[in-house]
């Protein structure tokens, strides 16, 4: 399936933070607005997800946690696909092939120090460091807390790289009710970043926004 049959084609990664309900929520926004995603689990994002979120990968290779996620959430056919860790060979390994923009969501301190210091010891690292160098569209959503010294160094080095910090802050002027409105609030400002429509969140002047 070409990408001519998709709105938009956006690189998500989810690695070992805290937070794997944001990630996942973005993931099925993304499927619904109709893009085609890319997706990319550390080990430690697999771990996460089954402890933090009542989505229990199974237990297989890529295709079958692939095919997990696209039943899941309605994903057409060859509109997900999820990459391994060493796959050098997938199209987000290189400038020539990869999307014009990358969410990391929830991005780990480790990954955030990895990227800035431009080690690609994996795919995610190498996605990430193929969307700086061509002055793509990288956004990080670090849910840490409090920040350390470093932590706010390679923030800071990241956005004057090019990147977006949008840290897993939720807003409370839209009133939530449920932890699904806090989740709902983060996503809503990434696809606001992605230039995607949204329904989530009321912007600041709309109705319901304040």
């Amino acid at each position: 399936m070409s990408q001519d049959q998709f709105s938009k084609t956006v690189t998500l990664a989810m690695t070992g933070a805290s937070g794997a309900q944001y990630g996942l929520r973005l993931l099925q926004c993304l499927l619904a607005a109709d893009c085609r995603v890319w997706l990319l689990l550390s080990d430690a994002a697999r771990v996460v997800i089954d402890t933090e979120t009542d989505c229990q990968l199974p237990g297989g290779g890529e295709a079958e946690v692939e095919a997990f996620l696209a039943a899941r959430y309605g994903a057409r056919e060859g509109q997900l696909k999820l990459f391994g860790k060493r796959d050098w060979f997938s199209p987000v390994a290189s400038g020539t092939g990869a999307p014009a923009s990358m969410v990391i969501c929830p991005a780990s301190g480790g990954t955030l120090s990895a990227i800035a210091c431009g080690a690609s010891n994996n795919l995610i690292e190498r996605a990430a460091d193929v969307a700086l160098k061509e002055r793509r569209q990288l956004v990080l959503v670090p849910r840490e807390a409090p920040y350390s010294e470093i932590h706010l160094e390679n923030m800071l080095k990241l956005t004057r790289m090019g990147a977006t910090v949008l840290p897993a802050s939720p807003g409370f002027y839209q009133r939530p009710a449920t932890v699904e409105d806090l989740v709902d609030f983060v996503v809503a400002r990434l696809l606001d970043q992605l230039g995607l429509d949204q329904a989530l969140l009321p912007r600041w002047g709309e109705e319901g926004g304040q």
